[in-house]
């Protein structure tokens, strides 16, 4: 902290606050509810929403509203401790449920949380040593923009605002929280009365077959993504319509159905709907042309970000050569970050399944720790032009690869995968973080060491969600359409595929194929988000659609200026407000048994 001038006659003004015990403690709590709420969130609708802009809010709420002395430079300390921690609630949702599903199909896969761990906390503080260099170059030469970091840092200069969307943030909660609770599994164990059902359905009511979903899900976290998502979200629910409203139709139209005569016989017409939307449709059809869509469309990042990554690494020589000045953390940090990092992750690929060759081991550690390098700065610069980060496709590609390279070896290649994606969003969390920073006056090295200092914490809280939640494969996964964790599920289909050597080639290739093509298209993701849709349960992504809409509507009737201001606290708050509701449900749950 510094000083400011003593005023002539005067007595010295208190050192102004920056780094603050109160930043600090505030941010790790933000931090660690929201890494909770959208690990939920991410397991529902398979992604999850940057946490930047909610950490503002409620760190203006607490350090503005209630302690009545936060400065703006310490509410972007808080946010940033708060955002770097609630990284690790993508990274592990997208990754460690595969080892939960796989290991349904195999018992005999047994896995340990610590070297889980351990490979999650040397991915975080990797993916913040390998952007480091990048600052200067992303942020103060090509100016890059960062919506959200730009979004936050006025938010964080407007004063007064913060407290407001506090507020608005604990209306939404409040809404979305009772919900929630009453169509929780709780409330239709103790109290069935007052219960009601998650999905309202019309098919019976128009007389269309269930495998043709007419249907919404009564869930204020899916509507609140969408209100968040705007126009950028529209692919998303479009896919959805392509997979469910005309991909399924054409497939029991065209009598692709194996032995329907036989079925037709010995199945009930419910029982032969119910047949055609998940055997035939869902897990023949879209499943894995969903698959094959994320990796075109994850291929398709790569080959559109090779100029911007050519960039990177040309701003980092040029950033080694000139020399770090003082605002910015030495070189050196970087070098002995990498290598920390590196024989971490060489460790954690023999502790996670010691049978594993060293050789191989050691290879897998050095293919994800240049794969995390490369990925990161891939999704740091889709970040900075459209503030869409493609981790989840990028994450796919690494894992697959050292599936292969450590012999076909699922523990070792999901347990390094959670490393890499969790490094990967580290990138783009703290060059947005970053940017923040940047225009509103903060010190480089001090985000970046706060952020080195707490970011760890989100990981321990990220895994024990998912061990929590899972209850033998109920909590989540595909026992549970509505919590179907669509990443995972993704991940978890790709492996059992190619170990058991069934793939199903040809709808990988042609979804592949349509994840290429969507890359020629001007949005970031495209393809990625296509691929998810096809993962869903369409009553899920028909909300999602509906706050997606509605969010236009407002926007074209009341302005940008009023969506920022008023409606995105409380889609925020409608999101928090289910996780946190859904999370403390199963924790009543267990304690009453």
């Amino acid at each position: 902290m510094s000083k400011l001038a003593c005023p002539i006659g005067g007595k010295p003004n208190k050192p102004y606050r920056e780094i603050t015990p109160e930043a600090v403690f505030f941010g790790i709590l933000i931090g660690s509810a929201m890494t909770a709420a959208f690990v939920y969130v991410a397991l529902r609708l398979g992604f999850t929403l940057p946490g930047s802009t909610v950490a503002a809010i409620l760190g203006f709420g607490v350090l503005r509203g209630l302690l009545k002395k936060g400065t703006i430079i310490e509410n972007n300390i808080n946010q940033t401790v708060a955002s770097g921690i609630n990284n690790a609630s993508a990274g592990i949702a997208f990754t460690l449920p595969a080892l939960f599903i796989l290991q349904l199909e195999d018992p005999t896969l047994l896995f340990s949380p610590i070297p889980i761990l351990m490979a999650a906390i040397a991915g975080s503080f990797l993916g913040i040593v390998v952007i480091i260099p990048l600052r200067k170059q992303m942020i103060e030469f090509e100016r890059l923009r960062f919506p959200s970091g730009i979004a936050v840092a006025t938010l964080l200069k407007s004063p007064g605002a913060g407290a407001k969307q506090a507020k608005l943030l604990l209306i939404g909660f409040a809404i979305a929280a009772p919900f929630h609770l009453l169509i929780s599994e709780l409330i239709h164990e103790i109290a069935p009365a007052i219960a009601i059902a998650e999905n309202l359905s019309l098919n019976g009511l128009l007389s269309i077959p269930i495998y043709i979903p007419v249907a919404a899900t009564i869930s204020f976290a899916s509507l609140g993504a969408g209100l968040l998502s705007g126009k950028g979200g529209l692919p998303f629910f479009f896919g959805g319509v392509l997979a469910w409203w005309i991909i399924m139709p054409i497939v029991v139209s065209a009598g692709w159905v194996p032995g329907q005569e036989t079925l037709l016989m010995t199945l009930t017409q419910a029982e032969y709907q119910e047949f055609l939307a998940w055997d035939v449709g869902y897990y023949g059809m879209l499943r894995p042309i969903g698959i094959g869509i994320l990796i075109g469309g994850a291929i398709s990042g790569v080959i559109a970000s090779f100029p911007a990554l050519k960039a990177a690494i040309k701003g980092l020589t040029s950033t080694k050569n000139a020399g770090v000045s003082s605002d910015e953390l030495p070189a050196k940090v970087l070098y002995f970050g990498i290598a920390a990092s590196f024989a971490v992750l060489f460790a954690t690929a023999i502790l996670a399944d010691p049978t594993i060759n060293p050789f191989r081991a050691f290879i897998v550690a050095v293919v994800g720790t240049i794969w995390l390098a490369l990925a990161g700065l891939i999704v740091a610069q889709a970040a900075g032009m459209t503030d869409i980060s493609p981790i989840s496709g990028m994450t796919l590609i690494g894992v697959t690869l050292m599936f292969f390279l450590s012999g076909g070896n699922p523990i070792t290649a999901i347990v390094l995968g959670v490393a890499v994606s969790i490094g990967i969003g580290q990138c783009s969390d703290m060059m947005s973080d970053l940017k923040s920073g940047h225009l509103i006056g903060a010190i480089p090295r001090k985000q970046q060491l706060v952020q080195f200092a707490v970011s760890w914490i989100g990981v321990p809280v990220a895994i024990g969600v998912i061990y929590l939640l899972w209850d033998g494969g109920m909590g989540f996964g595909p026992n549970n359409p509505n919590l179907s964790a669509p990443q995972g599920s993704a991940l978890a289909g790709i492996i059992g595929s190619l170990q058991q050597g069934a793939a199903p080639l040809d709808k990988y290739i042609s979804g592949a194929a349509v994840g290429l093509g969507l890359g020629a298209f001007p949005l970031s993701g495209l393809g990625v988000l296509v691929g998810l849709a096809m993962y869903l349960p369409f009553p899920i992504t028909v909300t999602y659609g509906i706050g997606c809409f509605s969010s236009i509507g407002l926007e074209k009737k009341f302005g940008s200026k009023w969506i920022g201001n008023t409606l995105v606290p409380i889609a925020a708050g409608f999101i928090i407000g289910e996780a946190l509701t859904s999370l403390s449900s199963v924790i009543i749950q267990l304690i009453i048994g």
